[in-house]
């Protein structure tokens, strides 16, 4: 089994900066994505940002130039830096994982518990 631990979240006014972090640990062979999606109020989960063999991608436009996704492969974590945050930022993000497990051929994803980020105006 694979668990995902977020850290990080927290309230914060408009303009300020959060920094989450998710750990992978368990039976981990290796680590093909790690992704953050975000649940807002009333809105469907969308993937936030990604990183796939080193590239990050932001998915979400208006994060673009804000949000920085790094990844640390020798511990499993990776690190999402939010700057300039907005209300509309306010979410529970979740942190993902597609883990390739020893001893099995495929691949499985994994979710963190997600944690919250609260932005005020």
């Amino acid at each position: 089994q694979v668990q995902l631990v977020a850290s990080g979240g927290g309230l914060v006014q408009a303009g300020g900066s959060l920094r989450l972090s998710c750990v992978a640990s368990g039976n981990i062979f290796s680590i093909s994505a790690m992704r953050w999606y975000r649940l807002a109020p009333g809105k469907r989960r969308v993937l936030v940002v990604a990183i796939t063999s080193g590239v990050s991608r932001n998915y979400v436009d208006s994060t673009k130039g804000r949000f920085t996704l790094s990844r640390d492969n020798a511990k499993n974590t990776v690190s999402l830096q939010m700057n300039r945050l907005e209300p509309e930022d306010t979410a529970v993000y979740y942190c993902n994982a597609r883990v390739a497990n020893y001893n099995s051929p495929r691949v499985n994803d994994y979710w963190g518990q997600g944690t919250q980020v609260t932005v005020s105006s």
